[in-house]
């Protein structure tokens, strides 16, 4: 484990290597899983305000079941998070493009300047998954066979997890953080055993 200010960081970041493939998986994080994208809770309020123009993007199955859940939703855990069109389907945020990748809306209407949000942090930050613990924060690298052609181009390429990562993990920690974590991975510091109590 790496540790970094409040939070604590596997190993697997700075080991495994990742890129995503879109051409390979088309976007199949934002279809599998039995919930939506997480959310902070500051990310519930910007997703309210900016939906009037995000609704342009995405798609009318999208749009209904927004219409019929709310622009977030909290699941079966008691979190926070997207809603899905029906059970076991897309992120109700997601559309597909001519290539039939699935993309997000939210992001597309980020790229075109229309919005300052550029999509859920929990999405940016993929495969990457935070924890929150009372006084630190664990990241853990998140293994899923979906992603597995990720994996192998991250690997072809030679791009660890958390430099393919860079731009949202200084988006959710900050230049400094970051600049910390690639001085501690590159001194080879790291912790055998950390005691997590939740």
């Amino acid at each position: 484990m790496i540790l970094v200010g409040n939070a604590v960081i596997s190993d697997d970041i700075k080991d495994q290597f990742f890129v995503c493939d879109l051409e390979k998986c088309k976007g199949a994080c934002c279809v599998e899983g039995d919930a939506g994208a997480p959310l902070e809770d500051e990310e519930t309020k910007i997703i309210e305000e900016i939906y009037p123009i995000v609704k342009d993007y995405i798609t009318q199955e999208g749009r209904d079941a927004i219409a019929a859940q709310g622009t977030w939703v909290i699941d079966k855990e008691g979190d926070k998070g997207t809603p899905t069109i029906g059970e076991n389907r897309e992120c109700a945020y997601a559309l597909y493009d001519e290539k039939g990748i699935l993309k997000c809306g939210i992001e597309q209407a980020y790229l075109d300047g229309k919005i300052a949000y550029k999509k859920p942090i929990s999405c940016h930050l993929y495969p990457i998954r935070v924890k929150k613990y009372d006084g630190f924060e664990a990241l853990n690298y998140d293994r899923w066979d979906i992603c597995s052609a990720a994996c192998v181009l991250g690997t072809k390429l030679g791009v660890p997890v958390y430099k393919f990562l860079k731009d949202a993990l200084i988006r959710k920690f900050g230049e400094d953080w970051y600049s910390e974590l690639v001085e501690e991975i590159e001194a080879g510091n790291s912790q055998d055993q950390i005691e997590i109590k939740g």
